[in-house]
């Protein structure tokens, strides 16, 4: 049997490689939509966790489903600059429907519908529809209805159409892995850790004369600065990261602690939470904020 610490030490230390991410529910890029955790085990100690993130990134210019693993049996990753990372994008509505419907990051006032997984669903532009989901239209300019917004109402009409099929869930893990915990909220925090590279005093030097011959000398400060304020800021960076390695690692709390317990022993009975799930989209509101 695979012990709660073993699960829970890997989960604390996800990374693959430089691009490998936790789940990053206050994306500054992606306005959240929805998210959800799929809890997989096997008879021989392998077990994964598939994290699901909807969110509206207007940089990329689509509503994206966000994929991501952890687990000790992962395989197929997808790779970027040589190295596996932990997670994969999944376009749920049809591309060129979308972008034929939006006009920047709001929906245009003549749009009816989204091709959702082959499906034709029905938009609103009823005020009072997304008030009557809890939703309250921001409108930088009247009557427009911003393409999170939309997302977020369609959730609640059709969860089902925008959360990951079995298929898209088992790309990375092995097929014999069975599916025993679904979870739809749970309390949360971001886990983020500032990449720190290596610099020797010979990498600054080289760093230092590449940026001064492209600069130019003029008014460009001496080596002695340039040194001093880079390693302030790496030692920012660490602090920085002894932070979050302290407060907001999986193993630090509750949420992580207990599905460990559910992966080691088989037992989802396990799972009975009491913090009070802080996942729902209104509690990030600095999601999509740059």
């Amino acid at each position: 049997m695979i012990s709660e610490n073993e699960i829970l030490r890997r989960l604390d230390d996800y990374k693959l490689g430089y691009y490998c991410q936790f789940i990053d529910l206050g994306h500054v890029y992606s306005y959240l939509i929805d998210c959800r955790l799929n809890i997989f085990t096997s008879d021989n100690d392998s077990w994964a966790i598939v994290a699901e993130r909807l969110g509206f990134n207007p940089r990329a210019g689509g509503i994206m489903l966000d994929i991501y693993y952890f687990g000790n049996c992962l395989t197929n990753l997808e790779n970027y600059n040589s190295q596996d990372i932990n997670y994969y994008s999944v376009l749920p509505i049809d591309w060129n429907n979308f972008r034929d419907t939006v006009d920047g990051e709001v929906l245009k006032s003549e749009a009816k519908f989204w091709n959702i997984r082959d499906k034709q669903i029905e938009l609103s532009h009823n005020k009072k529809d997304y008030l009557d989901a809890g939703i309250e239209l921001r409108e930088y300019e009247p009557g427009d209805i911003a393409l999170e917004e939309v997302g977020r109402f369609l959730i609640t009409q059709h969860r089902g159409l925008l959360r990951a099929t079995d298929d898209e869930l088992y790309k990375s893990i092995p097929k014999d892995l069975k599916k025993i915990l679904v979870v739809d909220e749970w309390y949360h925090r971001d886990f983020i850790e500032i990449v720190i590279p290596e610099m020797t005093d010979e990498h600054l030097r080289l760093t230092y004369e590449l940026n001064k011959n492209l600069s130019g000398e003029q008014g460009y400060m001496d080596y002695e600065s340039f040194v001093t304020m880079f390693r302030q800021q790496e030692q920012l960076n660490n602090s920085f990261n002894q932070g979050q390695l302290q407060n907001n690692r999986p193993s630090s709390y509750e949420t992580w602690q207990l599905l460990a317990k559910v992966i080691s022993t088989g037992d989802t009975s396990l799972y009975k939470p009491t913090l009070e799930p802080n996942t729902h989209w209104k509690n990030w509101p600095d999601s999509g904020s740059m």
